[in-house]
Order: C-alpha cells, then sequence, then structure tokens
C-alpha cells in the first residue's frame, strides 16, 4: 500500500468525469488499498479515485463512529450509481480536495447505490444520513463535481479569492489537522 498525494481545487483532473472501470484486476486491487490508506491518514471518511489523479469510477467510504476500530464499515466500491433518492437533509460537508471549507449541503436523506465490489459482486447499498450523503459526495467526484459546485454563487467566489490571496502570499490552504467529513 502506498500513500497517494489528494489533488486540491483548483486542479483541473478534479473536474473531468471518471470512466467506468471495465475489468477488475489487480491495478483496481492496488488502486482501493492506496486510497484507503490514503483516506485513512488524510484523515478523511471517504475518497474518490478522482481525488488522486485516476480517472475510474472507484471510491472508498468508511463512516464508523468509533475511532478504535477504523475498517469497521469500510465499503470498497468500483462503478457505482445511485438508483434511488428520497427525501433531502441539510449537512455540514467539507472535501479532503477543499481544504478550509465547511458549509451546508442539501442532499438526499437516502439513497440505494449499485455497485461492483473488488471481488467481482454486483451489490445494493441502502444509505442514510450520514452515509447517503457521503456516497452522493464521492460519487458526485466521479461526475466531475466538488461539494463548491453546490454553493451559493456568493460563497464559491469567496472560497476562490481566499484561494487566490494564499497562492500570492506563496501558502496554501489545508486542513490543520482536524477532520474533514467527506
Amino acid at each position: 500500500m502506498a500513500l497517494r498525494p489528494i489533488l486540491t481545487y483548483p486542479d483541473s483532473l478534479l473536474k473531468k468525469r471518471a470512466a467506468p472501470v471495465s475489468q477488475i484486476g489487480s491495478d483496481v486491487a492496488q488502486l482501493i488499498e492506496d486510497m484507503t490508506e490514503t483516506m485513512y491518514a488524510a484523515p478523511g471518511v471517504g475518497l474518490a479515485a478522482t481525488q488522486v489523479g485516476v480517472g475510474q469510477r472507484v471510491i472508498v467510504l468508511d463512516v464508523h463512529d468509533d475511532e478504535e476500530s477504523p475498517g469497521k464499515r469500510l465499503l470498497k466500491l468500483i462503478n457505482p450509481e445511485i438508483v434511488e433518492r428520497d427525501g433531502t437533509i441539510v449537512w455540514e460537508e467539507g472535501c479532503l480536495s477543499v481544504p478550509d471549507l465547511t458549509a451546508p449541503v442539501t442532499r438526499a436523506r437516502r439513497v440505494l447505490v449499485r455497485a461492483w465490489t473488488p471481488d467481482e459482486r454486483e451489490i445494493e447499498i441502502e444509505g442514510e444520513e450520514l452515509l447517503a450523503v457521503a456516497l452522493q459526495h464521492e460519487i458526485d467526484h466521479l461526475e466531475g463535481k466538488l461539494f463548491l459546485d453546490r454553493l451559493s454563487r456568493l460563497k464559491r467566489d469567496l472560497y476562490r479569492a481566499r484561494q487566490r490571496k494564499l497562492e500570492r502570499q506563496g501558502r496554501k490552504g489545508a486542513a490543520g489537522g482536524r477532520p474533514v467529513l467527506i
């Protein structure tokens, strides 16, 4: 396993739609293991392949509540797609690719996701609340969307201006060690 660098806004690779995985082989298994290690080290509860510069439809998530036993709810999903959405929920989201920003985002309260596992089984996962939000957030990444795109134009512009200012000063935004939700 290896830690991979996480791309941050405004990297153009984050805006590209990921291609479906056509064959689940050792390269995909290695990508998943690397993504899992990277996600836990960040720390985050989800990571999409696009966030590590790989244009394939692969995500990993772990929305466990117990910090003592990570991996308890680890999901490794290939070619995930949302097949049902119900209700609405507003959740304070953050993103490993959008440092120093959290904001309320409206999403579906419940989703049904169909995907493949690394052992080539097709599965369905029903998620509610945090799991639903995390699934939607990561699948958005595979579509080339950031949670920043779901915010008001004013909030997006303010964030962009702050990031440009930091770059001019020779600094990059950083999460400062605080946990990022998604």
